[in-house]
């Protein structure tokens, strides 16, 4: 499965089912959309300084961006399961340490109301250093969608971003998101 082509895929039963009921062999059953993931707003980027107070781009420890995010759907009697796929870049600054590198990120379900109904913090590690100072992590979950009707799917969202500290967030602010 490659990231540029996730779609919604039923199972054959499902496919089969539609097909009959567009033929006259009884109510089509009710359709669904896969929920996408939605970067959140100053989420898709983090510049990391080393510790300590210098905060000129000689301290910057990393930088990492949320490339790019897709999901692909199974439907379920009582779930939808959901395959989410995020690919996160870093690179390394000039104050990159030597081990791995973890960059945070988290992944919120939200149902119709707005509440949110399931999340989770994560992290994607980076072996970084002056000699390898790119890197790019695919992170595949899995989520799984209850649902009493198939009409309560509409209203989920899946809310991801890399997960900025306020100091990292303001930084970010102030650049005007480079």
């Amino acid at each position: 499965m490659t990231l540029g082509k996730f779609a919604v895929r039923g199972s054959a039963a499902l496919a089969l089912a539609l097909a009959l009921g567009s033929c006259g062999g009884g109510p089509a059953p009710p359709s669904f959309v896969c929920p996408p993931p939605l970067t959140v707003q100053d989420a898709g980027r983090i510049t990391h300084f080393k510790d300590g107070p210098g905060r000129d781009p000689r301290d910057i420890a990393y930088e990492a961006v949320l490339v790019k995010a897709g999901s692909s759907c199974k439907l379920g009697s009582k779930a939808i399961d959901v395959t989410l796929a995020m690919i996160v870049s870093a690179s390394a600054g000039p104050a990159v340490t030597a081990g791995t590198t973890q960059v945070p990120y988290f992944v919120r379900v939200i149902d119709g109301t707005g509440r949110v109904v399931q999340g989770q913090d994560f992290t994607a590690g980076f072996k970084l250093s002056a000699a390898n100072p790119r890197g790019e992590s695919q992170e595949e979950l899995s989520l799984s969608l209850p649902f009493g009707q198939i009409s309560d799917l509409t209203g989920y969202r899946i809310a991801v971003g890399l997960k900025p500290s306020l100091e990292e967030l303001n930084y970010n602010r102030r650049a005007g998101g480079r």
